[in-house]
């Protein structure tokens, strides 16, 4: 067994990381225009330095830059689709933690009308990421089923979509042509976050995902073809994972349960080669759902979790390698942590201290494990 050489490798992490304190200061000031958005810019670039650094000190063979230009994981990337537009919360969503439910209202995502890409995303981003970095850098994008999953057919404008396959077509397009111009700008590592395969693993979310008009059988097929369809054009040399996400906001989640409902399609029907998946702690079930893992795809185990402080140890995070790997070979096995520490500005409950001890912990069992 060894560490592999190309991503996704042994020791990884899904990529948001906790803001620090400089870059929460210059965001205010700029909300309140004592700064301008340069000078904003400039602390942002500072501060993607410094967490580079972070990373590659602790041994890791891939960086981001920690999202750390985006409020949201999903909404500042989203938004920038010719007629999309992020609207007022219309629902409070049940978040559950550790120490019981909170309710939060996010933002949803309107389509007014014909999607277009009307200029590069991330590329900027990506570009300044791979400037700095020594190791392989690695950008992270919502999957484009958000676009559809949160408001459903009504979100979506009925005149300029009357066919959802037409809007499926246009979504899958829009995100092809971010894709290739990654690509062409040396963009190697890719991770699209996905959040409603997992949502579409809880019974409560299944039921309304029907009353929104959709049918919770047949959506995962429907995603598949969808983020297929975004990759397709990437550079062969390009690897793809997929993180699955059961909701991230201050340390609470939305979803729970295990990966069967979705397992089959998930592992034989979407075009990536890694899947980070989150596995710690009960509600995301067994590690049954593996067996349908081909031959050539990775699973990047998220043992160690970002929403508490508590570290694990070594004994138990190998101990669940053993037990994932009676359902998929240890050959095609990897670990990281669960989630991002931080897939919103305000970060989870942990301290910079914490996250570093999580992601110096990864790397240690990593090696311990595969060599």
């Amino acid at each position: 067994m060894a560490q592999r050489t190309t991503p996704p490798f042994r020791a990884d992490h899904v990529g948001s990381l906790l803001r620090p304190k400089a870059l929460h200061d210059a965001r205010e000031q700029r909300k309140r225009n004592e700064i301008s958005a340069d000078d904003l810019r400039k602390v942002e670039d500072q501060a993607i330095r410094d967490v580079v650094k972070l990373q590659e000190d602790l041994g890791f063979q891939v960086t981001t830059d920690g999202e750390f230009r985006r409020a949201y994981w999903h909404l500042d990337f989203l938004e920038q689709f010719a007629n999309v537009t992020v609207v007022p919360p219309s629902i409070k969503a049940s978040f559950h933690t550790h120490a019981g439910d909170i309710q939060f209202a996010p933002p949803g995502i309107r389509v007014d009308g014909k999607l277009s890409r009307p200029h590069p995303i991330f590329v900027d981003h990506f570009k300044f990421l791979k400037s700095v970095t020594k190791v392989t850098p690695k950008i992270t994008i919502p999957a484009p089923s958000n676009m559809h999953f949160r408001g459903g057919r009504k979100a979506i404008d009925q005149k300029a979509y009357p066919d959802l396959e037409a809007f499926y077509d246009d979504l899958g397009r829009v995100y092809s042509e971010e894709v290739r111009e990654l690509g062409a700008a040396g963009c190697r590592y890719l991770q699209i976050d996905e959040v409603n395969f997992a949502y579409l693993c809880d019974p409560k979310l299944r039921e309304q995902v029907q009353n929104i008009g959709s049918d919770p059988a047949t959506l995962p097929q429907t995603y598949a073809k969808l983020i297929n369809a975004s990759i397709a054009g990437r550079p062969k040399d390009m690897t793809v994972a997929m993180h699955l996400c059961r909701g991230n906001f201050k340390s609470a989640w939305v979803a729970e349960g295990g990966y069967e409902p979705v397992a089959d399609v998930l592992f034989n029907q979407v075009d990536v080669t890694g899947y980070f998946l989150e596995y710690d702690d009960v509600r995301s079930g067994d590690f049954a759902p593996l067996r349908f893992v081909p031959k050539g795809k990775v699973v990047i185990l998220g043992l160690v979790t970002t929403k508490l402080r508590a570290l694990e140890t070594k004994d138990e995070i190998k101990r669940r390698i053993e037990e994932a790997a009676k359902f998929c070979p240890l050959d095609q096995l990897a670990l990281s942590p669960q989630c991002g520490f931080s897939s919103t500005v305000e970060g989870n409950d942990v301290t910079l201290d914490n996250e570093i001890e999580k992601l110096r912990l990864v790397m240690e069992v990593s090696k311990e494990v595969w060599g």
